[in-house]
Protein backbone atom coordinates (compact mmCIF):
# COMPACT_ATOMS: atom_id res chain seq x y z
CA UNK A 1 0.00 0.00 0.00
CA UNK A 2 1.40 3.42 -0.96
CA UNK A 3 1.91 6.04 1.74
CA UNK A 4 -0.84 8.12 0.10
CA UNK A 5 -3.29 5.20 0.19
CA UNK A 6 -2.28 4.49 3.78
CA UNK A 7 -2.92 8.12 4.71
CA UNK A 8 -6.38 8.05 3.09
CA UNK A 9 -7.21 4.80 4.92
CA UNK A 10 -6.19 6.25 8.31
CA UNK A 11 -8.21 9.41 7.63
CA UNK A 12 -11.27 7.32 6.78
CA UNK A 13 -10.99 5.47 10.11
CA UNK A 14 -10.67 8.79 11.99
CA UNK A 15 -13.70 10.24 10.18
CA UNK A 16 -15.76 7.14 11.05
CA UNK A 17 -14.66 7.36 14.69
CA UNK A 18 -15.61 11.07 14.81
CA UNK A 19 -19.03 10.36 13.31
CA UNK A 20 -19.52 7.66 15.94
CA UNK A 21 -19.02 10.30 18.65
CA UNK A 22 -15.28 10.04 19.35
CA UNK A 23 -14.13 13.68 19.70
CA UNK A 24 -10.55 12.51 20.19
CA UNK A 25 -10.51 11.41 16.54
CA UNK A 26 -10.75 15.04 15.44
CA UNK A 27 -7.86 15.99 17.73
CA UNK A 28 -5.78 13.35 15.92
CA UNK A 29 -6.77 14.89 12.56
CA UNK A 30 -5.67 18.31 13.77
CA UNK A 31 -2.34 16.84 14.89
CA UNK A 32 -1.88 15.11 11.52
CA UNK A 33 -2.73 18.10 9.32
CA UNK A 34 -2.12 21.33 11.25
CA UNK A 35 1.47 21.86 10.06
CA UNK A 36 0.64 21.05 6.44
CA UNK A 37 -2.42 23.31 6.29
CA UNK A 38 -0.62 26.11 8.13
CA UNK A 39 2.39 25.74 5.82
CA UNK A 40 0.25 26.03 2.70
CA UNK A 41 -1.77 28.99 4.01
CA UNK A 42 1.37 30.76 5.23
CA UNK A 43 2.94 30.43 1.78
CA UNK A 44 -0.23 31.80 0.17
CA UNK A 45 -0.59 34.74 2.59
CA UNK A 46 3.03 35.16 3.76
CA UNK A 47 1.85 36.45 7.10
CA UNK A 48 2.08 34.26 10.21
CA UNK A 49 -0.79 35.85 12.13
CA UNK A 50 -3.18 35.67 9.15
CA UNK A 51 -2.05 32.11 8.43
CA UNK A 52 -2.71 31.01 12.01
CA UNK A 53 -6.18 32.57 11.98
CA UNK A 54 -7.07 30.99 8.63
CA UNK A 55 -5.73 27.59 9.75
CA UNK A 56 -7.74 27.74 12.98
CA UNK A 57 -10.83 28.80 11.04
CA UNK A 58 -10.34 25.94 8.56
CA UNK A 59 -10.30 23.37 11.36
CA UNK A 60 -13.30 24.99 13.09
CA UNK A 61 -15.26 24.78 9.83
CA UNK A 62 -14.10 21.23 9.19
CA UNK A 63 -15.22 20.23 12.70
CA UNK A 64 -18.67 21.73 12.13
CA UNK A 65 -19.10 20.10 8.72
CA UNK A 66 -17.43 16.73 9.31
CA UNK A 67 -20.69 15.07 10.30
CA UNK A 68 -21.93 15.68 6.75
CA UNK A 69 -18.63 14.71 5.05
CA UNK A 70 -19.56 12.07 2.46
CA UNK A 71 -16.04 10.97 1.57
CA UNK A 72 -16.36 11.70 -2.15
CA UNK A 73 -12.85 13.12 -2.00
CA UNK A 74 -10.16 12.30 0.56
CA UNK A 75 -10.32 14.09 3.91
CA UNK A 76 -7.03 15.88 3.17
CA UNK A 77 -8.31 17.20 -0.19
CA UNK A 78 -11.53 18.40 1.49
CA UNK A 79 -9.53 20.14 4.22
CA UNK A 80 -7.24 21.78 1.62
CA UNK A 81 -10.38 23.05 -0.17
CA UNK A 82 -11.67 24.68 3.00
CA UNK A 83 -8.30 26.28 3.80
CA UNK A 84 -7.71 27.42 0.20
CA UNK A 85 -11.14 29.08 0.05
CA UNK A 86 -10.53 30.90 3.33
CA UNK A 87 -7.04 32.00 2.24
CA UNK A 88 -8.45 33.40 -1.03
CA UNK A 89 -10.42 35.94 0.96
CA UNK A 90 -7.17 37.44 2.26
CA UNK A 91 -5.12 37.46 -0.97
CA UNK A 92 -5.55 41.00 -2.11
CA UNK A 93 -5.60 42.32 1.42
CA UNK A 94 -2.09 40.82 1.84
CA UNK A 95 -0.81 42.23 -1.46
CA UNK A 96 -2.13 45.74 -0.69
CA UNK A 97 -0.47 45.68 2.71
CA UNK A 98 2.85 44.27 1.53
CA UNK A 99 3.21 45.75 -1.93
CA UNK A 100 5.85 48.30 -0.93
CA UNK A 101 8.19 45.68 0.51
CA UNK A 102 10.59 44.12 -1.98
CA UNK A 103 10.64 40.33 -2.13
CA UNK A 104 13.99 38.58 -2.40
CA UNK A 105 14.07 35.92 -5.11
CA UNK A 106 16.16 33.63 -2.88
CA UNK A 107 14.65 34.41 0.54
CA UNK A 108 12.33 31.80 2.10
CA UNK A 109 8.64 32.50 1.56
CA UNK A 110 7.92 31.78 5.22
CA UNK A 111 9.83 31.37 8.45
CA UNK A 112 8.97 27.65 8.61
CA UNK A 113 9.82 26.96 4.99
CA UNK A 114 12.92 26.74 2.84
CA UNK A 115 10.85 27.33 -0.31
CA UNK A 116 11.90 30.48 -2.18
CA UNK A 117 10.23 32.62 -4.81
CA UNK A 118 12.58 30.97 -7.30
CA UNK A 119 10.85 27.65 -6.52
CA UNK A 120 7.57 29.03 -7.83
CA UNK A 121 8.99 29.15 -11.35
CA UNK A 122 9.56 26.02 -13.46
CA UNK A 123 12.97 24.55 -12.66
CA UNK A 124 14.01 24.08 -16.29
CA UNK A 125 14.14 27.85 -16.89
CA UNK A 126 16.20 28.72 -13.81
CA UNK A 127 19.89 28.32 -14.61
CA UNK A 128 22.79 28.42 -12.10
CA UNK A 129 23.82 31.83 -13.49
CA UNK A 130 20.45 33.18 -12.35
CA UNK A 131 21.32 32.48 -8.70
CA UNK A 132 22.57 36.02 -8.20
CA UNK A 133 19.71 38.29 -9.09
CA UNK A 134 19.96 42.06 -9.22
CA UNK A 135 17.78 44.10 -6.87
CA UNK A 136 16.11 45.64 -9.92
CA UNK A 137 15.06 42.18 -11.14
CA UNK A 138 13.85 41.20 -7.64
CA UNK A 139 11.70 44.33 -7.55
CA UNK A 140 10.26 43.54 -10.97
CA UNK A 141 9.44 39.95 -9.98
CA UNK A 142 7.74 41.23 -6.85
CA UNK A 143 5.69 43.68 -8.91
CA UNK A 144 4.86 40.94 -11.43
CA UNK A 145 3.61 38.59 -8.71
CA UNK A 146 1.49 41.40 -7.31
CA UNK A 147 -0.18 41.92 -10.68
CA UNK A 148 -1.02 38.24 -11.23
CA UNK A 149 -4.68 37.37 -10.95
CA UNK A 150 -5.82 35.57 -7.81
CA UNK A 151 -6.32 32.35 -9.80
CA UNK A 152 -2.85 32.47 -11.36
CA UNK A 153 -1.00 33.18 -8.12
CA UNK A 154 -2.94 30.48 -6.31
CA UNK A 155 -2.28 27.78 -8.90
CA UNK A 156 1.47 28.52 -9.07
CA UNK A 157 1.72 28.12 -5.30
CA UNK A 158 -0.32 24.89 -5.22
CA UNK A 159 1.75 23.35 -8.02
CA UNK A 160 5.28 24.69 -7.55
CA UNK A 161 5.41 25.44 -3.83
CA UNK A 162 3.10 22.78 -2.40
CA UNK A 163 4.16 20.24 -5.07
CA UNK A 164 0.60 18.97 -5.42
CA UNK A 165 -0.27 16.78 -8.39
CA UNK A 166 -2.51 18.03 -11.19
CA UNK A 167 -5.21 15.67 -9.90
CA UNK A 168 -5.01 17.00 -6.33
CA UNK A 169 -5.16 20.61 -7.55
CA UNK A 170 -8.17 19.74 -9.73
CA UNK A 171 -9.99 18.32 -6.70
CA UNK A 172 -9.10 21.24 -4.43
CA UNK A 173 -10.15 23.90 -6.95
CA UNK A 174 -13.05 21.83 -8.37
CA UNK A 175 -11.82 22.14 -11.96
CA UNK A 176 -10.68 19.59 -14.54
CA UNK A 177 -7.08 18.39 -14.84
CA UNK A 178 -6.97 19.95 -18.31
CA UNK A 179 -8.00 23.30 -16.84
CA UNK A 180 -5.31 22.95 -14.16
CA UNK A 181 -2.61 22.41 -16.80
CA UNK A 182 -3.73 25.27 -19.01
CA UNK A 183 -4.14 27.63 -16.05
CA UNK A 184 -0.59 26.85 -14.87
CA UNK A 185 0.73 27.52 -18.37
CA UNK A 186 -1.20 30.80 -18.58
CA UNK A 187 -0.04 31.84 -15.09
CA UNK A 188 3.61 31.32 -16.01
CA UNK A 189 3.15 33.11 -19.33
CA UNK A 190 1.36 35.97 -17.60
CA UNK A 191 4.23 36.39 -15.16
CA UNK A 192 6.75 36.39 -18.02
CA UNK A 193 4.72 39.06 -19.86
CA UNK A 194 4.66 41.23 -16.75
CA UNK A 195 8.45 40.96 -16.67
CA UNK A 196 8.68 42.21 -20.25
CA UNK A 197 8.80 38.77 -21.84
CA UNK A 198 12.19 37.82 -20.47
CA UNK A 199 12.94 34.22 -19.52
CA UNK A 200 12.73 33.54 -15.80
Amino acid sequence: MSSKAQEVAIDRILVDRFKAGDQGAFDEMVTRYWDRIYGMVNQLLRNQQDAEEVTQDAFIRAHRALGNFRGESSFSTWLYQIATNLARNRYWYWWRRKRDRSVSFEAPLGTDSDTTLADVFPAEVVSPEDATVTQEFVDRVSAGMEQLSEKHREILILRNVQNLSYEEIAEILKISVGTVKSRIARARESLREKLGGETL
